[in-house]
């Protein structure tokens, strides 16, 4: 029996799935970071090659073809290739699609359709495909100079207005509250201390600051509020480049999103929505899992005869 695998990489977890090729057998495994650049090479794929070598294919089984969605990949010519080179030396000749994550992540929240995923979680990036296969990907350069609309973002600019409202650059409102009262601060100028001691080495503790602007937002501050729908245009932006480079065929072309966020809900969702309208798309919840899509993957490129009754038994078990 032959079996394809899916890699779902990400900075935190790595999600792997295995199918068999007629979809009886549907599994899937946790393990760490795929983080590759901070953890090395051989240590994320050997890991992920002993989490593979588990599954229970028993001894008539065999690996076919795997896809898998990596952070950094398509990021640098150097590291590419070394990646590609310790992927070779550890799988040998099995064929594998090597990919960026985001790509796996599209695939999931589509189906495979072509359309754009939008994902704003600690950063943002935008991924799509079009009627043809053309790709193309937008957003992500860096939370140093970009992520525009991510957690990270506003978290960001979560501390920037509220330096302009303690020294008088814009008005106060419920945000300089909410800020004063998390940072436990009896003087406004201490909070230079805090960020810089606890929150500047954290991407994670940054994006938290997220909360902060949903909180006061909640709350009325009018200069939260305005920040999520900044949040949506720029994110929206993400899509209009998309839509330019690919033509899409089909309109309304379908818009997946996903990322913390979005799960900000009403404060952000009206404007995203609108922004995607505007430009042709149709926002959509996403259907699967990037693990899953990642696995659909794998079948697109090596059993394209099991890929609809895949859909039907993912459909089935996972699609609310």
């Amino acid at each position: 029996m032959d079996y394809y695998v899916g890699v779902d990489g990400g900075g935190t977890k790595t999600t792997v799935c295995i199918a068999s090729a007629d979809s009886s057998v549907l599994l899937s495994e946790l393990t760490g970071s795929a983080s590759w650049k901070e953890y090395g090479t051989n240590h994320v794929v050997s890991n992920i090659k002993a989490i593979i070598d588990a599954f229970p294919t028993g001894t008539d089984g065999r690996i076919a073809g795997i896809a898998m969605g990596l952070p950094y990949f398509g990021e640098g010519e150097a590291g590419d290739r070394e990646l590609k080179r310790v992927i070779a030396e550890i799988f040998g000749e099995l064929p594998i699609y090597v990919t960026n994550d985001v790509e796996v992540g599209w695939a999931g929240s589509l189906g495979l359709l072509p359309g754009v995923n939008v994902v704003a979680g600690t950063g943002s990036i935008a991924f799509g495909k079009n009627e043809v296969g053309e790709t193309c990907r937008c957003g992500g350069w860096s939370e140093f100079f970009s992520d525009e609309g991510s957690c990270f973002w506003i978290g960001r600019k979560v501390l920037e207005l509220f330096s302009k409202q303690a020294d008088g650059r814009l008005p106060r409102d419920e945000l300089y509250g909410v800020v004063r009262k998390a940072f436990n601060l009896s003087n406004d100028i201490d909070i230079i201390e805090q960020v810089h001691g606890k929150y500047l080495a954290s991407r994670d503790k940054i994006a938290a600051l997220q909360l902060l602007a949903k909180e006061a937002a909640l709350a009325g501050s009018i200069s939260a509020m305005e920040l999520y729908k900044k949040a949506a245009d720029e994110l929206c932006g993400l899509v209009t480049s998309i839509s330019n480079s690919l033509k899409f065929e089909d309109e309304p072309f379908l818009v997946s999103y996903s990322g913390g966020l979005f799960k900000t809900g009403e404060l952000i969702l009206p404007h995203f929505f609108k922004g995607i309208e505007a430009v042709g798309g149709k926002p959509v919840t996403p259907k699967f899992e990037p693990m899953f899509g990642a696995l659909l993957m794998a079948f697109e490129k090596g059993c394209p005869q099991g890929l609809e009754k895949l859909q039907g038994r993912l459909c089935d078990e996972f699609c609310a």
